[in-house]
């Protein structure tokens, strides 16, 4: 049988971050099996869905976590909350690892972590009514009696922008805005401090879009929320993001305060992503320097070795196919996994301007 590479056999990263830490990552990685075989089931590989990546967030922040489709985002999330096993590494909240944490004490915990997920259509129990959905964590944990849950919901409901008596409707009569509101109220129905936002704006309109991201800023700002905010538009993640992680098959490609992310990205795959970013400028738009990606992104179940970006990367030189670049810090809290930034940060222009 085809083993999973341990954490024995990998350099753990060193966390990232500054301040108090609410959540820190060590090393985390999570394989996924391939098997085969309906009698006698055999694994015949592994998915390197994340691949050994480290990083904290304050509390407080939110930090946004961009790729491109299949890269791992989703999953470092559900790592977090536990709904995935690590295959192995830390999850670190308040110093206390989620991984290895008893049961029970996993169980009180989950009040303070909380999921907003991507789809406001397949998150939703049809079979239960709004009110239902929100106060089911709070019937889980035997938290306050029928009268006090109902008007928590309801408050709840007021402060997410829906009428307080909609409690005994039903999720398909409510928009996708809506309902995505329904899931942000049920997130925070046990206090939580903590949230993984996972593409909660993917699936809505673009003005709706706008108004669930205020909304998010506003309930930060009123509960002191620390948020994960997973995402593809990078323009809205530099809006709403403290500081910014770039994931690519696995890896953590580069991790930098927002501003500065964007204003001078260090990794030519990041610099890729950036050059994508339309301007509302035909001008600028006609003008400006873009980085072409060739070929498709690797597979997770056999990665390249060394740089994971090396076989799309146009600087990429014969060292980058047999070493993996380490996530070091090159500017104060820029972090870059990459053998020549340098030396490509001298050679191209920031992807956002012109030539």
């Amino acid at each position: 049988m085809a083993e999973s590479p341990l954490a024995e056999t990998a350099v753990a990263q060193p966390a990232i971050g500054m301040g108090e830490d609410l959540v820190e990552v060590k090393n985390l990685k999570v394989h996924f099996p391939i098997r085969r075989g309906l009698i006698i089931e055999r694994t015949l590989g592994w998915v390197h869905a994340v691949d050994g990546i480290s990083f904290t967030i304050k509390k407080g922040e939110t930090l946004g976590l961009v790729g491109e489709s299949g890269c791992g985002k989703t999953t470092t999330g559900r790592a977090i909350m536990q709904l995935e096993k690590p295959t192995a590494g830390e999850v670190l909240f308040e110093g206390r690892d989620l991984v290895t944490m008893p049961k029970e004490d996993l169980r009180q915990n989950r009040r303070r972590i909380q999921m907003i997920f991507q789809d406001p259509f397949a998150s939703l129990d049809p079979r239960m009514t709004v009110g239902g959905i929100i106060s089911e964590p709070l019937e889980i944990h035997q938290l306050l009696n029928p009268k006090e849950r109902e008007e928590k919901v309801r408050e709840l409901l007021r402060i997410v922008g829906l009428n307080p008596y909609f409690v005994n409707r039903y999720p398909h009569e409510f928009s996708g805005g809506q309902r995505q509101r329904i899931g942000v109220a049920r997130s925070l129905v046990l206090d939580p401090e903590f949230i993984v936002c996972d593409e909660p704006i993917s699936a809505l309109d673009v003005s709706i879009q706008a108004q669930l991201i205020n909304l998010l800023e506003e309930l930060q700002d009123q509960f002191g929320l620390t948020y994960l905010f997973i995402a593809h538009d990078l323009a809205v993640v530099r809006h709403i993001s403290s500081r910014i992680a770039v994931m690519y098959v696995g890896k953590i490609m580069e991790l930098a305060d927002r501003n500065e992310l964007y204003d001078l990205p260090l990794h030519p795959y990041t610099k890729a992503l950036l050059s994508a970013v339309p301007i509302p400028d035909p001008v600028i738009e006609k003008q400006r320097h873009r980085i072409i990606m060739q070929g498709d992104v690797p597979n997770p179940a056999n990665p390249p070795s060394g740089c994971r970006f090396h076989t799309r990367c146009p600087f990429a030189k014969p060292e980058c196919s047999e070493d993996e670049p380490p996530l070091e810090e090159v500017r104060p809290n820029h972090f870059v996994a990459c053998f020549f930034w340098k030396e490509i940060s001298e050679r191209t222009a920031p992807p956002l301007a012109v030539n």
